[in-house]
């Protein structure tokens, strides 16, 4: 007998009609769980030693400035497309499909990383970037379509213990691979064979995919195809998107997120640059320093969330508005690596408060009874085109540099790196984004959230676009709803870049971006 709605369900939900149980139900779902664990572990090993040494790649070959920056801005804008284009055609296209043919997709554009790792061609920055597109590309197309299939295939009493779980083995292998990583490039310089360790590197990420998408591949899906009676046209869409900025109060808090993810991305590229480059780091020293602020973001997560649910998220946000234009600035007192790895820990607590501020804030302010999905994809497409200006931006303030000491001779005696300059420009407008939003942050009251079961995060990566950066996951559960083959209650946040824009989602809790973490 399928359960049936109750009235005492949260008013802002949408109405969920229930399904039947088929026969034998327990056998597949036991089965694709399963699946889905291992599933976890093959895709953290491409996340792991994939796109987080997309930096250090490029510094090896020979990358410029500006190369940095188009590198960040070019992949950033285009996975932002992916994603709205995604969410569009789940409406016309079944979602399991979708996701494994992007898996083999980024399978192939790993395996050009270990071509381009082995052969090293006159343009091997410009391939490096074409393919950074299509992987970034990739990653985006997947992600509403794969948080859709988990939310319809998890059951709703299961889901805490479930996610904790895979984000226990996501969070250990991406470590210990991380760690892995960073060592094997560390020994290959010493024998004076870095393209081999990094296409060592990549091609265990092209075999970490290659095994990620077969278990999607033998999956199943409850729900394998779209409804016709929630399909939105495009038009429709565009015209929902329009009309949510016309909400001052929205307007202002996507202008401010998308405003601080571009300023970041003026400095993001360039951290990897100074410790590779002008410090000479070890590719171990490297990992070490990304490492210390992943693990602070996922130890800090749940003190920042009572924080939050005790004092309200605009005196966290402000807090953040205070300490984020600090961080740059703690990178320029001290070369030692010992000293950046406490910088990293404070950055990995800050970003770790900003996040999960302003994610509830978003909740907070939008419209009752309105379609988050529409929200969180205006702030995402925003905050894609803030980054890929503040990218190019700041390549073309590294870029200029060398002119400005040659000409201001005193900076020598001043800055130890050029790329102070950089760090520089990007404290100063992180404070004035700060100072703009700071009087116009209003103080919403709280409406009623969905009993949060488990915050669950993973490490997604590090790469030109965002440093280190997690993809987050807010398993909720709306009070006697039954579970539903639509079911979004699971948000994944991604940087700056990771957004949903499923159409049809409008119980999702949580809204997170990606983000730099220097």
């Amino acid at each position: 007998m399928p359960e049936q709605p109750s009235s005492s369900a949260d008013p802002d939900s949408a109405t969920v009609e229930p399904t039947l149980r088929p026969a034998g139900r327990a056998v597949w779902l036991r089965r694709t769980l399963n699946l889905s664990q291992k599933e976890a572990v093959a895709s953290a090993t491409m996340t792991a030693t994939g796109d987080n040494f997309f930096n250090a790649f490029a510094i090896f070959l020979h990358a410029t400035s500006v190369q940095m920056g188009w590198l960040t801005a070019i992949p950033q804008l285009f996975g932002a497309m992916c994603q709205l284009m995604s969410a569009w055609l789940g409406n016309y296209l079944p979602r399991k499909p979708m996701v494994v043919v992007a898996a083999v997709i980024q399978t192939l554009v790993v395996t050009g990383l270990v071509a381009l790792a082995v052969l090293r061609p006159e343009n091997s920055v410009q391939w490096l970037i074409t393919l950074a597109v299509f992987y970034f590309g990739c990653i985006n197309f997947i992600q509403p379509q794969w948080r859709a299939w988990m939310g319809s295939l998890v059951p709703q009493r299961r889901r805490g213990a479930f996610f904790a779980s895979r984000t226990r083995l996501t969070m250990v292998a991406s470590l210990v691979v991380f760690a892995g990583g960073g060592a094997l490039l560390s020994l290959s310089e010493r024998a004076d064979l870095v393209w081999l360790g990094f296409a060592a590197l990549f091609t265990t990420a092209a075999i970490g995919r290659a095994f990620s998408s077969r278990l999607l591949f033998l999956m199943h899906d409850p729900d394998p195809r779209p409804h016709r009676d929630r399909r939105k046209g495009f038009f429709q869409s565009m015209k929902q998107l329009y009309g949510s900025l016309q909400d001052k109060t929205f307007r202002d808090y996507s202008f401010f997120v998308a405003g601080m993810q571009g300023v970041v991305a003026i400095s993001a590229p360039f951290f990897a640059v100074y410790m590779l480059r002008d410090l000479q780091f070890t590719y171990m020293q490297y990992s070490l320093n990304a490492i210390a602020s992943i693990v602070t973001q996922f130890i800090s997560l749940s003190f920042w969330g009572r924080f939050s649910d005790r004092f309200g998220n605009r005196i966290v946000m402000q807090f953040c508005c205070m300490t984020i234009p600090i961080i740059p600035v703690l990178w320029m007192i001290s070369p030692d690596p010992t000293y950046l790895i406490l910088v990293q820990v404070v950055s990995g607590l800050v970003w770790s408060a900003f996040s999960l501020s302003t994610a509830n804030y978003l909740y907070d302010i939008r419209p009752q009874k309105s379609d988050f999905a529409v929200y969180a994809a205006v702030q995402s497409a925003l905050g894609a085109i803030a980054v890929s200006i503040g990218a190019v931006f700041g390549g073309l303030i590294a870029a200029s540099t060398p002119f400005l000491f040659e000409k201001l001779g005193f900076l020598d005696n001043w800055l130890s790196s050029q790329l102070f300059v950089v760090f520089f420009v990007t404290a100063i407008l992180r404070f004035a984004v700060a100072l703009w939003f700071l009087p116009r942050a209003n103080d919403p009251i709280a409406r009623r959230r969905p009993k949060v079961l488990q915050l669950i995060l993973r490490v997604s990566r590090f790469n030109a676009i965002t440093g280190v950066s997690l993809d987050w996951l807010s398993v909720t559960r709306k009070s006697k709803l039954p579970p539903a083959p639509d079911d979004q209650d699971i948000a994944t946040i991604s940087d700056a870049n990771h957004t949903d824009s499923s159409p049809d989602d409008t119980r999702t809790d949580n809204h997170l971006d990606d983000r730099p973490i220097p």
